[in-house]
């Protein structure tokens, strides 16, 4: 039934923080209210006009897209303030018609951002003049430029107005109306009626909704002052003058308008003229530019050829088999109409190749195809893997093909250049992505606003657990202290957390997107322009796919360009290698993956993966892919019988034995989704691309469909295998179990050949290879201090920085040392460094801070950058302590700038000033005396630039007490697998709190000791006893179980009790032991006598030795109690040998 009345000024949380309303909510209030048609006109942009349209189709309501448009006072070029300090623009709602008016308002749009924006992206009268075709308009709200020249009296500004956009949209104009109870709106409801008579204009009632339901006005109230970035509480800010601009019902509406002539019935009729349908479906692929001297121009033909020579060039040979399997894919891609697809991936690879910009060897499915592989688009040989062309394209299901391609992060830019070159700038733009307001980011938003303070909010934020995109209602559910303080002081601010939560929050680039069109890119999608002045399409990714607009993934892979840097400094080292031709069969770098020693090995570095890895013991390249298809939640739960089946602890046994050929390789385990499709093309004779609808509907469960195939499958086991019913639903039923977890092999096994590399470059070229890691890392600290860990653990040692020595990146010396990347100090930039190794090019050595501060750039090399190297070390090698040279910043800096002053001066007397001059060169200053800064304070600077220690560590004052009362020793390869209980001491960092299933409280942090670090887990149980205690940086003793078998290189526990560092002493200082052999001639048992006599105290002495039999006794001195200081076990460690004196409970 159609409603009388139709919203036609509406906002989402497209219209960024000023819509407290998601496109859902919006359709669904619609729904909800019996109407069947509604606007969204969004403040300047066309950001929701997909995921709206779509939503609104499905709920059976007639979407009316539109946009609330700023126009420029004057021209759009003009770009400054009114004199009454406004913005210079006004509100106008334009809505498309028709398909010729939804393509103007895309124009129009579009050059509101990139040729009118000032604060706002404006249009002007020109343009709307000349793209108004098949779009209706409205005059907009008090913000018009009609209301607001008649509020001010100027009455025939206003008339003129009204007939110069009546002229514009020949009876396509509207005279809007809106009550909202602002005083000013009365006055224009009566301005708007005699202006309707005196010009004969239609009127139309809107009421310009920004959330849907009366009770959101407060939570829309702080979405305002988010996007303003004001207190709810300043005087000053934006507010939106009543609560009223939310979805009203019909009969209010009617109410508030009964007296408009027509304002009630125009927004029926101008619904009712609204004819648009927005194509969805078709493929919009670019033309590709085939050479003039290519035989054909047909791109199917030059496809062909191209495949034809890339085949006998891999091959060497173009056998039946292969002939067969590239004619196949050749005539799918021919009848999807997908060649031109191809070509344009083949080119831009071709070209990132060609200069020397590392590409990825495959990604996705696309390394399924040998049309790729022939093309050079990937590196994967889907013949040897057995990889399959239809989990990529399918002929019976007709999609895009996805060629996502992974390049070097440095220089993936270099490849959109040359695309935006090859099929021109207005063709290509980046795509656009929407930030959403998350349950911690929300929660610290909100509370901005209401000003709590930033304390405050972080705690309360930190009451959310770390869960991957959990929400508010989830978290409450997890969390009892969120729930108390949801129902306390936090209530109002968490109430309203709720209603923004999941909203859009800001406009982004996506991180690797990009969008080419067959033409102008305006014809198909609106654009955006960042205030960064970046272009990207005003429609997301999902937006593009629905629209058939071809979409490239280029994404940064940093390992890439890990191994690119890698191999240019083995290069530098007088190495060249080429790591497309590495041998795949190379066992010491399997034995890399068997130790566990993957940190920077790509896919391969987690700590779980690692310990699957110690267990697995991979021989081959075809394990590493199961692994890596293997370890994700779901699947991981196969990995243990994956491994025992693999070292013949499990017989493999096959359901049927055309299953083996195709399991034979996964142990009898169904890992990849490729081999779901083969069981079914082998076992019940579907085609392949049967078989990829089949894999598709058990992974979505698609139920009905999966009941038809199941009946198909039996039927066709029977006819093609002759295999009984039972056996065939047995198969069925395990490959549909199997489905729902596998993984795509093509991507494991290019992600595989990625993580080899890696490997193979740790495994030969440790030094080069850590050093580039290292660098890529930089940014980072949190992963450079884990690498320098690593380099340690791999007997490299990372030298300190120094200005006199180190580059910008990480370098390696020799074998095994690294020169420390001086880019990784914090504030220190690029352009810093490179004046300051410029200078030293010429210099050989600074002396000191003096003669540094007149050799270098002094715009780049400022006071922060002097004193993060300072602080970090780099500069220990020139004159003085550090105290010193900090204390000296400001005078190294004027002596520096004056000495430099002097130099030019002398430079331009020397080319024709006056004759005579000479320099007058200053004193050197000398540096004040001043006492070092005390360890702690040397120790803290370089933590706070380097994001670690460097010249020692704060834990050496507990040394004594940790070394004394640890039991577990980083530095032995081998600790003794029995030991029962673990008990180490050190700081606690990276705290992370979590809840179990149970809703209590747990722990995982990590445990910094002197020698290495462990991962402690902290159950419930053990942490409602101890919770005081876990904290960041406290120093504490833990004692626990280890989690399964933990080399040197990991240590995890299960902890079981923790006491502060002070305590340790008391508590686990009750026997001093002693191991003594009585048949040892030299052993002096009076000296260890008078020895304990000599320090009394309060532990007993227990002396171990052995039996008659071999077996160990114990002996207690029940007559004496003896000291635990230092002192005392030094001197009977001096007799007896430190091993064999040990303290105990």
């Amino acid at each position: 039934m159609k409603s009388e009345f139709v919203h036609l000024h509406n906002h989402s949380d497209y219209s960024l923080l000023d819509g407290a309303q998601t496109v859902q909510t919006l359709v669904n209030t619609i729904d909800d209210l019996n109407m069947d048609s509604v606007a969204l006109t969004e403040h300047g942009n066309l950001f929701s006009v997909i995921p709206y349209y779509k939503s609104a189709k499905k709920a059976g309501v007639k979407p009316i897209i539109g946009c609330e448009v700023y126009v420029a006072v004057g021209s759009r070029f003009d770009k400054k303030t009114t004199a009454e300090g406004g913005w210079g623009n006004n509100h106008l709602v334009l809505l498309a018609q028709n398909y010729t008016g939804y393509q103007n308002l895309m124009k129009l749009v579009t050059l509101g951002y990139l040729e009118g924006f000032y604060y706002r992206p404006r249009i002007d009268i020109d343009l709307l003049k000349e793209h108004s075709e098949g779009i209706i308009c409205l005059s907009g709200c008090l913000k018009g430029e009609i209301p607001e020249k008649m509020i001010k009296g100027d009455w025939d500004g206003a008339k003129k107005a009204a007939l110069r956009f009546s002229e514009i949209f020949d009876d396509r104009f509207y005279l809007e109306v809106q009550n909202h109870g602002i005083p000013e709106e009365i006055q224009n409801i009566e301005n708007m009626k005699k202006l309707s008579h005196e010009l004969n204009l239609p009127m139309v009632c809107t009421n310009d909704a920004h959330y849907a339901k009366h009770e959101h006005w407060e939570a829309h109230d702080v979405h305002i002052c988010l996007g303003t970035g004001k207190d709810r509480d300043d005087p000053n800010r934006l507010r939106y003058a009543t609560p009223e601009f939310y979805f009203k019902t019909q009969d209010q509406m009617f109410h508030m308008f009964k007296d408009v002539q027509g304002a009630i019935e125009n927004t029926r009729k101008i619904a009712d003229s609204i004819d648009l349908e927005i194509p969805m479906g078709d493929y919009h692929l670019p033309n590709f530019p085939i050479p003039n001297d290519a035989e054909n121009s047909n791109p199917d033909h030059y496809l062909k050829s191209l495949c034809v020579k890339g085949v006998q060039n891999i091959y060497g040979d173009y056998t039946p088999e292969l002939e067969t399997r590239l004619n196949h894919e050749l005539n799918v891609i021919k009848k999807m109409g997908f060649a031109g697809y191809f070509l344009i991936t083949a080119d831009f690879v071709k070209y990132a190749k060609d200069n020397m910009i590392p590409v990825g060897p495959g990604r996705g499915s696309a390394a399924g195809s040998l049309v790729s592989y022939s093309l050079g688009i990937t590196t994967v040989d889907p013949i040897r893997h057995k990889l399959l062309f239809e989990r990529f394209l399918n002929p019976d299901r007709i999609s895009m093909p996805d060629i996502d391609i992974d390049f070097c992060i440095e220089r993936r830019g270099e490849v959109i250049d040359y695309i935006k070159n090859q099929y021109g700038e207005n063709s290509v733009t980046q795509i656009i992505t929407f930030g959403k307001m998350k349950a911690r980011q929300v929660v610290r938003d909100v509370g901005r606003v209401l000003g709590y303070s930033f304390g405050e909010t972080d705690k309360l934020a930190k009451m959310i657990p770390t869960t991957l995109n959990i929400t508010l209602e989830e978290a409450l559910d997890q969390s009892p202290e969120l729930l108390a303080a949801s129902k306390g002081e936090f209530k109002e601010l968490l109430d309203y957390s709720k209603v923004l939560e999941g909203m859009n929050r800001h406009a982004s680039i996506h991180a690797a997107g990009v969008v080419i069109a067959p033409g102008e890119l305006t014809d198909y999608v609106p654009l955006y322009k960042s205030t960064q002045g970046d272009i990207t399409s005003q429609y997301d990714m999902k937006g593009l796919e629905e629209l058939g607009l071809l979409k490239l993934d280029f994404l940064g892979l940093r390992n890439l360009t890990v191994i690119d840097n890698a191999i240019k400094l083995i290069k530098d080292g007088g190495n060249d290698i080429d790591i497309e031709n590495i041998p795949f069969d190379d066992q010491s770098v399997y034995k890399l993956f068997t130790k566990g020693l993957t940190i920077g090995v790509f896919q391969f570095e987690s700590s779980g993966m690692r310990e699957f890895l110690k267990k697995l013991k991979p021989t081959a390249i075809e394990d590493l892919i199961a692994m890596n298809a293997l370890y994700r939640p779901g699947p991981m739960n196969n990995i243990d019988d994956f491994i025992k089946r693999k070292h013949g602890k499990k017989e493999i046994q096959y359901l049927h034995p055309s299953m083996e050929n195709i399991l034979e390789e996964t142990y009898g385990i169904i890992v990849y989704q490729e081999q779901v499709m083969q069981i079914a093309n082998e076992i019940a004779g579907f085609s392949l691309a049967e078989a990829d609808i089949m894999r598709r509907a058990m992974g979505k469960k698609i139920k009905k469909l999966m009941d038809e195939l199941k009946v198909k499958f039996i039927d066709g086991a029977q006819k093609k295998n002759n295999i009984q019913p039972e056996t065939a639903k047995q198969i069925y039923e395990l490959i549909e179990k199997f489905a729902e977890y596998g993984f795509n092999k093509s991507h494991s096994t290019a992600y595989a050949y990625v993580a080899y590399q890696t490997a193979w470059l740790k495994t030969h070229y440790p030094a080069e290879f850590m050093s580039a890691n290292l660098t890529s890392e930089m940014s980072n600290i949190d992963r450079v201090v884990i690498l320098i860990n690593e380099c340690r653990k791999m007997k490299i040692d990372v030298n300190p920085p120094d200005v006199n020595v180190s580059s910008i990146d990480f370098r390696p010396v020799n074998n095994n040392t690294i020169s420390f990347g001086l880019n990784a100090i914090k504030n220190v930039g690029t352009k810093a460094l490179e004046q300051i190794i410029e200078s030293r090019h010429d210099k050989k050595k600074y002396k000191s801070i003096f003669d540094f501060t007149a050799n270098v750039a002094l715009k780049t090399v400022n006071k922060k950058v002097l004193e993060s190297l300072i602080m970090s070390g780099a500069m220990d090698s020139l004159e003085g302590n550090r105290a010193q040279k900090f204390n000296e910043i400001e005078v190294a800096l004027r002596y520096g700038q004056s000495e430099q002053d002097a130099k030019s001066k002398n430079q331009v007397d020397l080319f024709g000033g006056s004759a005579g001059s000479t320099s007058n060169q200053s004193m050197i200053p000398t540096l004040s005396e001043i006492e070092e800064w005390p360890e702690s304070k040397m120790l803290e600077n370089e933590k706070e630039v380097l994001g670690m220690y460097i010249s020692g560590h704060p834990l050496l004052k507990y040394a004594d007490d940790l070394e004394e009362h640890s039991n577990f020793d980083f530095t032995e390869k081998i600790n003794p697998r029995n030991q029962d209980k673990v008990r180490i001491g050190g700081a606690i960092s990276d705290l992370k709190l979590h809840f179990d299933k149970k809703n209590n409280q747990m722990a995982f942090f990590k445990l910094d000791c002197l020698g290495g670090q462990a991962e402690i887990l902290v159950f419930s149980s053990v942490f409602s006893k101890y919770k005081d205690l876990v904290k960041n940086d406290s120093v504490v003793f833990v004692k626990g179980k280890k989690t399964d078998e933990t080399d040197f290189s990991d240590l995890k526990l299960i902890a079981e009790e923790i006491v502060t560092v002070e305590k340790a002493k008391e508590i686990y200082s009750k026997n001093i032991n002693i191991k003594i052999d009585l048949n040892n001639a030299n052993l002096d048992i009076v000296k260890i006598s008078k020895l304990a006599k000599d320090h009394k105290g309060k532990c007993g002495l227990m002396f171990h030795t052995s039996g008659e039999n071999g077996r160990m006794q114990r002996i207690i001195a029940h007559n004496i109690k003896v000291s635990s200081s230092k002192s005392f076990l030094n001197e009977v460690r001096g007799i007896c040998g430190k091993k064999n004196v040990w303290i105990s409970e």
